[in-house]
């Protein structure tokens, strides 16, 4: 599939480019979980449409599937943007958030690369985040800032579905779609050689 190279799009009025394997995902949506979240997601799309932020859309959606425990995974870099999303999501929900550095595991255990070496530097622990968010119970987990890498793991070790709140850049303000829309960026990104 190369489908961002598409010039019709035809999928978006109903075209079927992979018929052998739409019964299979539709088994997948048709189990009660997947069913409510797309029913949900559907519902807020339609609604919503162009009407509420990304923070009103994560809210409804929450209070829509029945949520009750929330997760704030989020980077020591973010905890401003952390406290005030834990403080706008608890008038609604029971939130537990946890820092990066839980645990104060040093980078020297696992050997790895540190920003100073002359520092002792504890590492960025996504596991520990999700296996203690896990062991909460939370029903959706928010990530606020991971870094790359680290949201990968968060999200493999997650037994919560997870979103995404904040993407880390922090060249350009956490907004990584930005290198899109500047034709600096741009430029510099599409001469760049391996």
């Amino acid at each position: 599939m190369k489908c961002s190279k598409c010039i019709k799009k035809l999928c978006y009025t109903g075209k079927n480019c992979r018929k052998d394997i739409t019964e299979e995902i539709l088994e997948e949506y048709n189990k009660k979980e997947n069913l409510k979240i797309a029913e949900v997601s559907s519902y807020i799309e339609a609604i919503y449409y162009m009407k509420i932020t990304r923070l009103e859309e994560i809210i409804e959606f929450c209070k829509l599937m029945d949520y009750k425990k929330i997760g704030i995974a989020f980077c020591i870099g973010l905890e401003n943007e952390a406290k005030i999303l834990d403080e706008i999501l608890s008038q609604h929900f029971d939130v537990y958030s946890v820092c990066c550095k839980v645990c104060g595991i040093d980078k020297d255990i696992l050997k790895l690369k540190k920003i100073n070496n002359n520092n002792k530097e504890a590492m960025c622990n996504p596991i520990g985040q999700a296996k203690i968010l896990n062991e909460i119970g939370t029903d959706l987990n928010i990530i606020v800032g991971l870094c790359i890498g680290h949201d990968i793991l968060f999200q493999k070790y997650s037994k919560a579905p997870t979103t995404t709140f904040i993407v880390k850049d922090r060249v350009l303000s956490h907004n990584p779609a930005g290198a899109l829309y500047s034709k600096y960026y741009l430029k510099k990104l599409k001469n760049l050689k391996s």
